[in-house]
C-alpha cells in the first residue's frame, strides 16, 4: 500500500517540476542565466520522471534497478514510446551535470525544447491516465 502511495507523490512532484520545465520553455529566448535554469530544471524533472517511473514499474511487479533499466522496461511494457530518446536523454542528462561550455549549453537548450520537453509531458500524460 505504501508504494502506491509513494509513485502518487512522486507523480504529484514530477508533476510540479513539469509545470517549472513548461514556463521555461514557453518564455521564448533565455538569457544565460535563463538557460543555466532551463537545464538544471531539465535535469530534475528528469530525474523525477524516471524514478516515478521505477516506483510505478515496482508497484506492477518488475524489478528496477537503475534509470536505463526503469528506461528499457518502460519501453517493454509500452509505457513509454521512444525508448532512444529517453536513453539519449539520460545520456546527455548526465553530460549536462557537468557542462560550463557555452556551446554544449545552446546544444542542450536545443534537446530539450526539441525532444527531451515532448516525452517528459508524454510519460506524464500516461502515468496520469493510470492514477
Amino acid at each position: 500500500m505504501n508504494d502506491d502511495i509513494r509513485w502518487k507523490q512522486r507523480l504529484s512532484n514530477f508533476s510540479k517540476a513539469l509545470i517549472q520545465l513548461t514556463e521555461f520553455i514557453e518564455k521564448g529566448d533565455l538569457n544565460k542565466f535563463e538557460l543555466q535554469g532551463l537545464i538544471q530544471c531539465f535535469e530534475y524533472t528528469f530525474d523525477l520522471a524516471w524514478k516515478t517511473m521505477k516506483d510505478y514499474l515496482e508497484l506492477q511487479g518488475f524489478d528496477v534497478k537503475s534509470p536505463r533499466s526503469a528506461i528499457q522496461t518502460a519501453f517493454q511494457i509500452q509505457l513509454v514510446k521512444d525508448g532512444h530518446t529517453w536513453l539519449d536523454a539520460l545520456e546527455k542528462r548526465n553530460l549536462m551535470a557537468h557542462t560550463y561550455d557555452e556551446q554544449l549549453t545552446k546544444e542542450a537548450e536545443t534537446l530539450i525544447r526539441s525532444q527531451y520537453y515532448a516525452i517528459l509531458r508524454e510519460l506524464f500524460g500516461t502515468l496520469e491516465k493510470l492514477l
